[in-house]
């Protein structure tokens, strides 16, 4: 039988994700989702259905002087259930260009997990735009 994940695994599981995330920690960033993990970011035109295609996206950002200024998560909540676990916040993120500068913004933000071999894995990231 699966087990079901605490919140406390949850939130350490995401907070990982962000620190990695805030730290541009491309390696510990990417080593937090598994390989067949999709992603829905609302700047994107359509849906990275694998970490390859987010990779190779993050991969042209760094190239244009891309990085993270910071990136800080509130309103949490967890939903888990046997072998997974839904984690949604706020977050609020800087980021440098280079030639650009800083441009900030805030999103909400869900991130689907799956147990795997007692470790919380990331399998879907969603990014939506906050609306007044």
């Amino acid at each position: 039988m699966l087990a079901q994940p605490t919140e406390n695994q949850v939130l350490a599981a995401a907070a990982a994700i962000v620190q990695a995330f805030a730290g541009t920690d491309t390696e510990s960033y990417f080593a937090k989702f598994s390989e067949d993990a999709s992603f829905i970011f609302h700047p994107e035109p359509q849906r990275l259905n694998s970490r390859a295609e987010y990779e190779e996206l993050w991969a042209s950002w760094l190239r244009e002087g891309w990085r993270v200024v910071s990136c800080e998560s509130s309103d949490p909540l967890v939903q888990s259930w046997p072998g997974g676990a839904a984690f949604s916040h706020t977050v609020a993120t800087t980021v440098h260009v280079e030639g650009e500068g800083e441009e900030s913004y805030v999103e909400r933000e869900s991130i689907i997990f799956k147990d795997v071999d007692g470790e919380l894995i990331a399998v879907h990231e969603h990014l939506s735009t906050i609306t007044a």
